[in-house]
């Protein structure tokens, strides 16, 4: 049995003073012997500093069974974790929400940890949100920054990192608009699932809806 990461629902709210963007997204996990855990991780659009959240819920009724919660931030050319005291979500597996020291003398955390780390690699969701963390900077067209046109064609350079969005006008020298990987996703969420493009290659679509084909 493979490990699996299942994406559940993504929970979108207007923050109270509507200057930014609530996000929360839930999913489970199925280790390969079958071991079950459940999470949410969010980050709020707006909010300064980039800082993300993470609940992460095993052993649902049993005694050794809890919630650990952490912080998720920025680290070097990464992302690293922090536990922390405060609850973040409930999720089905998660039994009583663990403070940081009882998280970190809990027998179970490097498999809280394991956990973690495939949510981040394989969640779509945590792609979008780890740009947002990282402030990850693409160039668009003039006609894809405008909302013009969809986005057709993406690039990520091998060289510098940087992200290219193209849509159904060619990109002509001096004309791109710099802004933020994170900021275009928030715009058209079907960008979602090329988020996790390697340096150097890239990925075409013949329209939104449709689906993308990287290179080889």
């Amino acid at each position: 049995m493979e490990i699996q990461v299942l994406e559940g629902v993504l929970v979108e709210v207007p923050t109270a003073d509507v200057t930014g963007i609530d996000r929360r997204a839930f999913g489970e996990f199925v280790g390969p012997r079958g071991e079950l855990a459940s999470y949410a991780f969010g980050w709020t659009t707006g909010s300064d500093p980039h800082v993300a959240r993470l609940s992460i819920g095993i052993g649902a009724g049993n005694p050794g069974g809890g919630t650990f919660h952490a912080v998720i931030f920025a680290h070097e050319d990464g992302h690293a974790f922090s536990l922390v005291d405060e609850p973040f979500e409930r999720v089905p597996q998660g039994g009583p929400d663990l403070s940081a020291d009882q998280s970190r003398a809990h027998e179970d955390l490097p498999f809280v940890w394991w956990v973690a780390d495939h949510v981040m690699q394989h969640d779509r969701r945590a792609g979008w949100m780890r740009h947002w963390l990282l402030g990850t900077t693409c160039i668009q067209t003039p006609e894809v920054c405008e909302r013009h046109e969809p986005v057709l064609f993406v690039s990520h350079d091998a060289d510098d990192g940087v992200w290219q969005l193209i849509g159904a006008t060619d990109a002509s020298g001096g004309t791109g608009k710099v802004g933020h990987l994170h900021h275009a996703v928030d715009e058209d969420p079907t960008l979602i699932d090329v988020l996790d493009l390697p340096p150097g290659r890239t990925a075409v679509r013949a329209g939104v809806g449709e689906p993308w084909t990287a290179d080889v």
